[in-house]
C-alpha cells in the first residue's frame, strides 16, 4: 500500500496500535473476526494519534456516488452517527446480525464520542466472533441499543446511506446528471444515493463479476450501480498491476455450485443482468 504513494493517504500498520490486549484475544478470534475486534482500536488510534475532530470508519466495499460530507451536515451536533441496515422484510436479519451496520460510523473526538468507542472496545475485547449468541455478533449487534445507552448517536435518516443488496429491492434508480438517484417504490420518495455497499460482491472469473444470488435484483440497479462499481475495478485493475495480480476467482467446482445456484434462484432473466452488469 505504502509503494502506491496515495496522496493524502496515511498507512497504519497492525503494530503501530495492536495493544497487549489485542494480541492477548488474537490467538481465539478467526482473520474476520480479528478484523472486526479491531474497529474500535483503530479509530480510538487515529483519534489520539492525530488528534483529528473525528474519524468515519469504512468498510472496504463501499463505493461513494457522491460526497459523504451530506451526511457529516446530517449529523449536526451529535457525536455518533450510524446506519440502519434498513432490510427488505424477505431478508430481515436484524434479529441476528444488527439493527445497524458496521459500514460507515462517524465518531468526534469528544467525551460522547470517546464514552461510546471506550465502550465498544472493551465490549469486543470481551467478545467478537462470527455467530450469534446472547445477543451478540460479532462488532455489530452491540450497536443496538446506542441510541438509548449513549448520548449524542444520531441514526441517519437518508435513504442513500447505505444502500445494498439486502435493502435494494425497495428501491428504482435512475440518472439524474452526474448524480444516482433511488425512489422509494412504496412511498415515492426520491434521495441521492451517496454509497452503495457492495456485500458479496463475486469475482467468478477475470472477466465475470456477479452480485450474491440470494438477493433479488432489478434493471436499474445492475445498469446504473453495479454497472459502474465494475468499470472503476477495472480500471483500478489496468491501471494497478499488483492489484490485478492478487484478486482471487472461484475454483472450477465452486464456480459450477455459484452458478447453479444463480440460476435456480434468478431464472434465464439472470442473463440479461450479467449482460447489462458488463456492458
Amino acid at each position: 500500500m505504502k509503494s502506491f504513494a496515495f496522496e493524502n493517504v496515511t498507512i497504519i500498520s497492525l503494530k503501530e496500535f495492536e495493544d497487549e490486549e489485542l494480541l492477548t484475544v488474537k490467538p481465539t478470534r478467526s482473520r474476520a473476526e480479528y478484523c472486526w475486534t479491531l474497529t474500535s482500536s483503530i479509530i480510538l488510534y487515529a483519534l489520539n494519534a492525530f488528534k483529528i475532530d473525528h474519524c468515519i470508519y469504512l468498510d472496504s466495499d463501499l463505493f461513494f456516488f457522491a460526497s459523504p460530507q451530506l451526511l457529516i451536515d446530517e449529523m449536526g451536533d451529535n457525536s455518533i452517527l450510524i446506519t440502519p441496515h434498513r432490510y427488505t422484510l424477505k431478508y430481515d436479519q436484524s434479529q441476528k446480525t444488527g439493527i445497524y451496520c458496521v459500514q460507515f460510523v462517524v465518531f468526534k473526538n469528544d467525551a460522547r464520542g470517546l464514552a461510546a468507542l471506550y465502550w465498544w472496545r472493551k465490549s469486543c475485547l470481551a467478545w467478537c466472533y462470527n455467530r450469534f449468541e446472547d445477543g451478540k455478533f460479532g462488532d455489530q449487534k452491540y450497536l443496538d441499543d446506542w441510541p438509548e445507552r449513549f448520548d449524542g448517536v444520531f441514526v441517519s435518516e437518508n435513504l442513500g446511506a447505505g444502500v445494498a443488496p439486502w435493502n435494494m429491492q425497495q428501491y428504482v434508480f435512475a440518472k439524474e446528471e452526474d448524480t444516482i438517484v433511488g425512489t422509494e417504490i412504496a412511498t415515492g420518495n426520491k434521495f441521492l444515493v451517496i454509497f452503495f455497499h457492495f456485500h458479496s460482491l463475486t469475482f467468478v472469473s477475470p472477466s465475470y463479476f456477479s452480485p450474491r444470488p440470494y438477493y433479488k435484483r432489478n434493471r436499474s440497479v445492475i445498469k446504473l450501480v453495479f454497472n459502474l462499481y465494475i468499470k472503476e475495478i477495472i480500471r483500478i485493475r489496468n491501471q494497478m498491476v499488483h492489484v490485478k495480480e492478487v484478486e482471487v476467482y472461484l475454483s472450477v467446482s465452486s464456480k459450477i455450485k455459484y452458478l447453479a445456484e444463480l440460476f435456480i434462484r434468478r431464472g434465464f432473466k439472470e442473463i440479461l443482468y450479467i449482460i447489462l452488469l458488463h456492458k
